[in-house]
């Protein structure tokens, strides 16, 4: 799809025009992939203020052919490092002042880019191309589905199959949903699946471990799917036999919260007031101090990008932004319920990705 590279590299250069900045120096891979389509582990682009004819992509030699087939509309150059080879082109076409990611540049890097650079002034831009992925294209949110879909299809196919029963572990679990999700399309999961059992859900961010299923378990799963670059995510909580009152309650608390935060997502709407709205749902039954977290984040070539759904969090919501919903419960020792979906915000309701129901499984 290089013609929506093309509109995101001019999308891009309103912003250099603003900045004051003859080019900009991308490092960040997935902002190289966002500007030019660009899939390898080494590359960087030398993005021109005023057209594509003077933009520059580096790639080193091992992706002569990769290179030539995704990125054919812009000049290449074939070097290695890739950054410094970039700033001495600057150099060497006396630009004035180049912008650089300076939010992923290390010091160590910064120096050796100024000495190549020479004269030119190095500016530092950082999350210019982040502030033009926040909000996203009809082909990521495509690409999103299709991550999402595969994660549902996953799960639905562990259900079935009996892959949540005790006495497997949590380990196992989570190697055969990842396995699963590849069945279905991904290139591998989004991030290191959670699998959670017994008093292991009550820890927002646990590893799985041989801990073994048992009845009676509150069973936590938090994974996705990497399609096209493009990650889902997705929560879902289940019981192991009958559930008990409490773990009844604390479910039915946590998804009125989950439906509270996505009532409120709304175009214009404060991430902070999104976040409030499903908070004061769990501060109001007197749990507050147990919703360890934000309730969401940006989802997209990163699993956690802008913007963040948080009491922390600014700016508001455009249409277009993918986003999670993930108000949790976490009573420490006992057990915790979280409920996770990705949605997409739009001009009317929130388009949902997740569509693995919600209703508490007993499995």
């Amino acid at each position: 799809m290089p013609e929506t590279h093309v509109r995101r590299r001019a999308a891009l250069r309103s912003h250099l025009r603003e900045h004051a900045m003859d080019a900009l120096l991308v490092v960040d891979l997935r902002n190289v992939r966002y500007l030019t389509g660009f899939t390898g582990s080494n590359a960087a682009l030398l993005l021109a203020g005023e057209n594509d004819e003077e933009t520059v992509f580096c790639t080193d030699g091992r992706y002569l052919a990769q290179s030539s087939r995704q990125v054919p509309e812009l000049a290449r150059l074939i070097e290695r490092p890739c950054a410094a080879a970039l700033a001495k082109v600057a150099a060497q076409r006396r630009l004035g002042r180049v912008g650089f990611e300076s939010h992923r540049v290390t010091v160590d890097e910064y120096d050796v880019l100024a000495e190549q650079a020479g004269k030119v002034e190095l500016a530092r831009a950082a999350g210019l191309v982040e502030a033009l992925r926040v909000v996203k294209d009809d082909a990521e949110i495509e690409a999103l589905r299709m991550a999402c879909a595969a994660a549902d299809r996953a799960l639905a196919d562990l259900i079935e199959h009996g892959g949540l029963r005790a006495g497997r572990t949590e380990r196992e679990v989570a190697r055969e949903l990842e396995t699963r999700m590849l069945d279905y399309g991904a290139a591998g999961p989004s991030f290191d699946t959670i699998v959670a059992a017994g008093a292991n859900s009550a820890i927002p961010h646990h590893r799985p471990t041989d801990a073994e299923l048992a009845v009676g378990d509150l069973v936590k799963l938090d994974f996705g799917a990497l399609v096209d670059g493009y990650h889902s995510d997705m929560t879902r909580t289940f019981v192991l036999g009958a559930p008990a009152d409490w773990q009844r309650e604390l479910y039915e608390l946590v998804a009125a919260a989950q439906a509270a935060g996505r009532a409120a997502l709304r175009p214009g709407a404060l991430v902070a007031d999104v976040d409030a709205a499903a908070r004061g749902v769990v501060e109001a039954a007197g749990r507050g101090s147990e919703f360890l977290h934000g309730l969401g984040h940006g989802v997209g070539l990163e699993i956690h990008e802008a913007p963040s759904l948080a009491k922390t969090g600014e700016g508001r919501l455009a249409a277009g932004m993918a986003v999670t919903v993930e108000p949790g419960v976490y009573l420490s020792g006992k057990g915790g319920v979280r409920i996770e979906d990705t949605l997409v915000v739009r001009d009317g309701d929130p388009e949902l990705l997740t569509l693995t129901t919600k209703q508490l499984v007993v499995v």
